[in-house]
């Protein structure tokens, strides 16, 4: 207990110890780890170095991919023999990285040519070649033939048996193909840019870890690209002669590179011991592994004895550099406990003192410090807590009480707007049916008067009916956006199935008869035996209410009705040429019981009634805000 609440006896014990452990720790690890360590470093090392390889030939193949991809799409504009012919050449002339290009076109898509119409452009030395190719059946090479399949771009690897280019290895070439689309996506041909694999195996091989390390490359089928002895290339796999019971761990290494895994594995490789690395080609099927002969890995390993000497002095100046960080480790606390008493002393709280495990005199004061602050930060923390609950309370209370005052003055408002639209049409029928009422006047010789001329008679008729159908729909929008009113909506939610257009002439019909002189000009995309399945009844009244608006707001002169279809929806639009709707007040026009314009006619609920029909038949009603003529709202509905 004593040693365990002394400073001092607890330094000593603690040089002591690491003193013992640093030396054990620097003889076992010599002796026991120092293989591991080796083949550890090697592994590290040539995966250092395969990384390396790879990103340098993932950015070749980058290159060579961002090129073709860049010209493919001026080739799917100027489909045309002599610009293809001019398009590769110009490909291979300014990409060094390109050895040939080839657009192939599919079959008679150049009838003046026949069925097979290929361009080619090489590089021969300091000069490009480009020239039409004779007719072959190159729709079977792989090149072309995956990238039609697959209609995607992919790298391909294949043997020029025809053996043209003379910058190929031993026939062989790889290749990136991506399929040349028309306008309406189908495949007019195949762009193939080629890179030799001479280059590729010089690209891979200027970095090697060993000097007798080398790189292996197989495709997705475990044929090799590149290989030391070149008379395996192509024609042999990883797994050509191999011994199922001898062999386990090539089979093992060919399996884990064809599935593009990534890894190490020990292999014993023409009776050699090696350290093969390996890893996938990004982009394409490829696998690439550096092989490292273990004579070559464990060549310092028969060195260990020279540097002894060196790692034992190593050894004490790390006990040195030890003790000493044990020393300052040992008084850190204090240092940091003075640091955070003074900012607390200077009125930050937001410092923490964590707890100590420690049992000597500085965990103890450590601990009885963060007691200390924990408890003065509990107390802080309840007085601002109900400060900020006031705070918050009081913020509420305003808000709400704001709330209150606009709905008070939007419910004022509203009745007064309610009273203005209903005694204005109230008014002319009233006038009107006291002129009705009255009494004919006798004239000299007693006979009763003529009855009013029948134009003013129909005049009169008229507008009691116009007005009379104002105050209808009045009340009609009031019952619809009481509580009432929606849920009787939700309820009678009746479907039939319309013919699109009739529904809209029919709507126009109705318009019509509130404003007799509103000229609407009926459009439709749609065939006149296109239905939909919905309310009647709803669907329409959205649509009166879009024409009454255009009616309010436009000249009345040029309101369009255009039915057209969007897919599996039909869509109503109707457009005017007016003075339209500001940016500020488009986020208001569906909001009930707010009007644009004050002195209009109108309750502020034609609008948010019509989208709140539309929505409970399951589409939506919204403004063009790309339209700036006037006003066009678009009305769109599920067919079925």
């Amino acid at each position: 207990m004593s040693i365990r609440k002394s400073f001092a006896t607890k330094l000593i014990v603690g040089i002591l110890v690491l003193t013992m452990i640093i030396f054990t720790a620097s003889l076992g690890v010599l002796f026991s780890q120092s293989r591991h360590l080796i083949r550890e470093e090697a592994l590290n090392r040539s995966s250092s170095v395969l990384n390396t390889t790879l990103q340098r030939l993932s950015r070749n193949l980058m290159v060579i991919e961002t090129a073709t991809n860049t010209y493919c799409w001026m080739i799917e504009r100027s489909f045309e023999p002599d610009s293809l012919m001019a398009l590769t050449d110009r490909l291979v002339r300014l990409n060094p990285s390109i050895d040939g290009c080839s657009v192939s076109a599919e079959p008679y898509v150049f009838p003046e040519y026949g069925r097979q119409f290929s361009v080619y452009s090489i590089r021969q030395g300091d000069s490009i070649i480009s020239t039409v190719e004779a007719p072959y059946e190159y729709f079977q090479r792989i090149w072309y033939k995956k990238a039609r399949e697959t209609e995607d771009d992919c790298w391909v690897v294949f043997f020029d048996d025809i053996d043209t280019l003379e910058v190929a290895l031993e026939g062989m070439l790889a290749s990136y193909c991506k399929p040349i689309r028309r306008r309406d996506g189908s495949i007019q041909g195949i762009i193939s840019t080629d890179l030799s694999l001479l280059r590729l195996s010089d690209i891979i091989s200027e970095e090697k870890p060993y000097p007798n390390s080398y790189f292996v490359m197989l495709d997705g089928e475990g044929r090799y690209m590149i290989h030391p002895d070149k008379s395996k290339l192509f024609y042999q796999t990883i797994f050509t002669g191999t011994d199922p019971r001898h062999q386990r761990d090539i089979i093992a290494l060919g399996h884990e590179m064809t599935a593009g895994n990534k890894g190490s594995l020990a292999v014993k490789i023409d009776g050699k011991d090696c350290l093969v690395s390996y890893q996938p080609v990004p982009g394409t099927e490829w696998s690439l592994a550096l092989i490292c002969p273990d004579s070559d890995v464990l060549a310092g390993y028969h060195q260990l004895s020279f540097i002894l000497g060196p790692l034992l002095i190593l050894g004490l100046l790390i006990i040195i550099v030890l003790c000493n960080r044990t020393i300052n480790h040992a008084i850190y606390p204090i240092n940091e406990l003075l640091e955070k008493t003074q900012a607390i002393a200077s009125g930050n709280m937001e410092v923490y003192i964590p707890k100590s495990p420690r049992q000597d005199a500085i965990g103890s004061l450590q601990n009885s410090f963060a007691s200390m602050l924990s408890s003065l930060n509990f107390h802080i923390g309840i007085a601002r807590y109900s400060s900020e609950q006031t705070k918050q309370r009081n913020e509420e209370l305003a808000k709400a009480t704001q709330l209150v005052e606009e709905a008070n003055k939007q419910k004022s408002a509203f009745i007064q707007n309610v009273s203005h639209q209903i005694r204005t049409p109230l008014n002319i029928l009233m006038g009107f049916a006291q002129i009705l009422r009255e009494p004919v006047t006798p004239s000299s010789d007693n006979a009763i008067c003529e009855a009013l001329p029948e134009e003013e008679m129909k005049s009169i008729t008229g507008m009691m009916s116009h007005n009379s159908k104002l105050l209808r729909r009045i009340l009609l929008m009031l019952f619809d956006s009481s509580e009432v009113g929606i849920q009787e909506e939700l309820n009678n939610l009746q479907r039939d199935k319309l013919s699109c257009n009739s529904l809209a002439q029919m709507t126009i019909s109705d318009a019509k008869r509130i404003y007799p002189d509103l000229n609407i000009n009926f459009v439709t995309n749609v065939p006149d035996d296109l239905c939909t399945i919905t309310s009647r009844l709803y669907l329409k009244r959205s649509l009166r209410e879009i024409l009454y608006n255009a009616a309010k707001y436009s000249d009345g002169k040029h309101v369009t009705l255009l039915v057209e279809r969007r897919g599996d929806n039909i869509c109503f639009i109707v457009e005017d040429k007016g003075k339209g709707i500001s940016e500020e007040d488009r986020k208001n026009i569906f909001n009930f019981f707010i009007k644009v314009d004050d002195l209009s006619e109108g309750l502020g609920l034609g609008l948010p009634l019509a989208k709140r029909h539309a929505e409970n038949l399951g589409g939506d009603l919204t403004l063009d805000t790309d339209y700036h003529e006037g006003c066009r709202f678009i009305l769109e509905l599920p067919l079925a």
